[in-house]
């Protein structure tokens, strides 16, 4: 029996070139392979309407993001307060059918209770509140630092919205200890979706270490410098990969004949990097979410140097090296420089990405519905 489904998003879910809609964009083809009728909601802010969303959704709705600074006064978050619609309620009344909010950003309509007659489910991708707070504390700009605090503040209290669904998926194990301490049952901890399939079988070794990531966020411009300062002292190959314009990094690279920047300008280009990449340096100062990038390095590539911040609350930590600064990251990268990747790693990452099955996963969504 063909099963209907309203997904409201966060942000247009393609270009799945970031995390958050990532997830989004791969569960909403997983959930058309099982035959499930999309209807999906898109806020729109700097991001194009997308025609390839057409082949995988029923029906696609666009609304407006209001980025006004007026949505930031009051006392509900900016995040939340800023994707409000009256055309979006009108259009999920049409139809009967349970409920996906993608992230806390989407939640507003619960407040209403105008649709407690459906299943309503909430993807929750952060724990919002803490998330914030790290941003601020990670901040030097005085007036980001204090939105993020205030917004914070914000979010810690309208988080009690989620009383008002019926299940709460989130996408972390950690998180999911969270919710269930705070809302009990309704919480189900559902793997991010991503877009690999199996796991890929490379030769023994590469030839440099990898670092990659959207370099306009704050926590990637600092991981990458904090990179630069290990491997400005030791004669390995670092590739810095993504998208930058910033003269402060791009200087500092041209510093060092060992390391290299690398504009990413589509999948294949990244796709490669993984598969000649020795070893995938991940760093990061924020512990929010499953890094899709994470994910992704161990499927595609060899050896994964981490911090604990990258791999808390994934379950991936067995696959990691584990380096949680400058002289750890040092350390464990001479080991590896000229190591094996041997069968009996790509054997385990095998079993324990099992759980980043999509199919499985899919099931696990749709039998909530």
């Amino acid at each position: 029996m063909t099963k209907k489904l309203h997904v409201i998003c966060f942000d247009v879910p393609f270009p799945a070139d970031y995390g958050g809609v990532m997830d989004v964009f791969c569960k909403i083809k997983e959930l058309a392979k099982s035959r499930t009728e999309i209807y999906l909601h898109v806020f729109q802010y700097g991001r194009n309407e997308q025609s390839i969303l057409n082949q995988y959704c029923s029906e696609v709705h666009y609304y407006k993001r209001h980025t006004s600074v007026f949505r930031a006064m009051g006392y509900l978050p900016y995040i939340v307060q800023s994707r409000s619609s009256h055309q979006l309620i009108k259009n999920l009344k049409r139809i009967d059918a349970p409920i996906l909010f993608e992230g806390l950003h989407t939640t507003l309509i619960l407040r209403t209770k105008l649709f407690k007659d459906r299943k309503l489910l909430v993807r929750t991708h952060n724990i919002e509140h803490q998330y914030y707070k790290q941003l601020a504390a990670n901040e030097s700009n005085l007036l980001k630092k204090s939105y993020y605090w205030i917004e914070a503040l914000r979010l810690r209290y309208y988080e009690k919205v989620l009383k008002h669904c019926d299940h709460i998926l989130p996408l972390s194990i950690v998180e999911a200890a969270y919710f269930q301490k705070k809302y009990g049952g309704k919480v189900t901890y559902l793997a991010t979706f991503h877009p690999n399939k199996n796991v890929h079988e490379l030769s023994k070794k590469g030839y440099f270490a990898l670092f990659h990531g959207n370099l306009t966020v704050t926590d990637n411009m600092k991981s990458a410098h904090l990179l630069i300062d290990v491997f400005k002292s030791i004669h390995y190959p670092l590739v810095i990969a993504g998208q930058s314009t910033d003269k402060k990094l791009l200087s500092r690279i041209k510093q060092y004949k060992n390391i290299s920047f690398i504009s990413i300008q589509d999948d294949d280009q990244l796709l490669e990097l993984f598969h000649r990449a020795q070893v995938n340096v991940l760093f990061s100062f924020n512990n929010s979410g499953v890094k899709l990038k994470l994910i992704n390095a161990l499927f595609q590539s060899r050896y994964v140097i981490a911090n604990s911040k990258v791999t808390e609350g994934s379950g991936l930590e067995p696959l990691c090296i584990t380096a949680n600064n400058k002289k750890e990251i040092t350390n464990e990268l001479l080991k590896i420089m000229d190591k094996d990747f041997s069968e009996k790693q790509i054997t385990l990452r095998k079993e324990i990405l099992r759980a980043y099955n999509n199919e499985s996963n899919v099931k696990t969504l749709l039998d909530l519905l």
